[in-house]
């Protein structure tokens, strides 16, 4: 197959996937097109089976602002044409369907549109009256639209209100990436001492995270337990939540990492991992993490649920509740036995669950009966 792939670039969950997904496509012999503003950070060396097409916006005098999504649907259609693309697998509704829609029709071509929604294009956008018929239109004119939880589907149909069936495929990464086991040479080089317990928090630092609800978490663990807490990221809340550690007494013990390219190896540094966010489609990190053998603490927010099972292969709280997630925390760093079995369990569980070569052959399926 000739496949088709337009999403963001960037470190975002969409990008990661979409990026993953192309790799293993490519890998299984199928011939991939990234068309992107950018090469996706994840594609770290060539491959015969994949080609990247950069999109260039010009600036023109007649536009107030550079017309990307004209721009993107007119490369895209360039590279129907050119390859004669057999599936355009859109990352996003808004605007990445509507551009492959659009060049579908420039190209003149029955190039199959599958579109993957990923949270904020519903969960963000949609709320927007101005923007919802946009996404709408995306999504019912997609020959496949799949969403990567349960949770935002039933988010979907119950704001965008769409004529379309969706279907649930989970998102996946590279089990390979990640490895279980402490680095204790990295822990030191950050002072971290050997009896001390690593919580660790990673993200782009958006008030949508509430990083404030993981340093309430870490500073009541610290009381009871000997502790550093981890954050890897930067974003626009990062400043305020230094200020917020300061204010708590624990700023020492507080490492502030930055962004971080080879974030596997920061994994390994982790005893417990906390994604305390008010809004997360899925949350893949919560993957990297237990991929590395962390056991997470996540929230009822939108896929976290069906990501972890509640005392059975991680803990989840309610939003804005870091009071049960210190005492889930405290209760399993000091618990060895319990630490144990809850880490087997999670491992044996995500193997089984979100296998990247059980999810990207769904995904290959769904091409496959297309263009049947």
């Amino acid at each position: 197959m000739k496949i088709g792939i337009t999403c963001y670039p960037t470190m975002g969950g969409s990008g990661i996937i979409a990026t993953e997904l192309g790799i293993n496509m490519a890998e299984k012999g199928h011939e991939v097109h990234f068309i992107t503003s950018n090469t996706p950070f994840r594609i770290q060396m060539s491959h015969p089976n994949i080609t990247i097409h950069q999109v260039d916006v010009n600036q023109y005098s007649v536009f107030q602002y550079p017309p990307y999504d004209i721009t993107l649907a007119t490369k895209i259609a360039e590279v129907i044409n050119s390859y004669d693309l057999d599936i355009l697998h859109m990352h996003y509704a808004v605007p990445h369907a509507i551009c492959g829609i659009l060049a579908k029709q420039i190209s003149r071509s029955d190039v199959k549109i599958v579109t993957t929604l990923h949270g904020t294009d519903i969960t963000v956008l949609g709320y927007d009256s101005t923007l919802k018929e946009a996404i709408k239109f995306g999504i019912e004119d997609s020959d496949v639209v799949t969403s990567v939880s349960d949770s935002l589907k039933e988010q979907t149909y119950q704001i965008i209100e769409p004529y379309k069936e969706i279907v649930t495929v989970y998102n996946f990464i590279n089990e390979k990436d990640f490895k279980v086991g402490k680095n204790l040479e990295l822990r030191r080089q950050y002072g971290i001492e050997d009896d001390e317990k690593v919580l660790m928090h990673v993200s782009n630092f958006r008030k949508v995270k509430r990083i404030e609800d993981v340093i309430k978490t870490f500073q009541l663990v610290r009381q009871v337990i000997k502790s550093k807490l981890v954050l890897v990221g930067d974003g626009p809340e990062l400043n305020e939540m230094r200020c917020l550690a300061k204010k708590l007494g624990v700023e020492k013990d507080v490492l502030f990492l930055g962004k971080r390219s080879k974030i596997q190896t920061y994994y390994q540094m982790a005893d417990l991992f906390l994604l305390m966010s008010e809004k997360e489609s899925f949350g893949l990190v919560l993957l990297e993490a237990m991929y590395s053998g962390v056991p997470c603490i996540g929230t009822t927010a939108g896929g976290m649920k069906e990501v972890i099972k509640h005392q059975e292969t991680g803990y989840i709280v309610e939003i804005g509740d870091y009071t049960s997630a210190s005492q889930f925390a405290i209760q399993i760093l000091t618990d060895e036995q319990l630490y144990k079995k809850m880490q087997a369990a999670m491992l044996m569980d995500i193997k089984q669950r979100f296998n990247s070569n059980q999810i990207s052959k769904q995904y290959e399926n769904i091409y496959l009966e297309l263009i049947r």
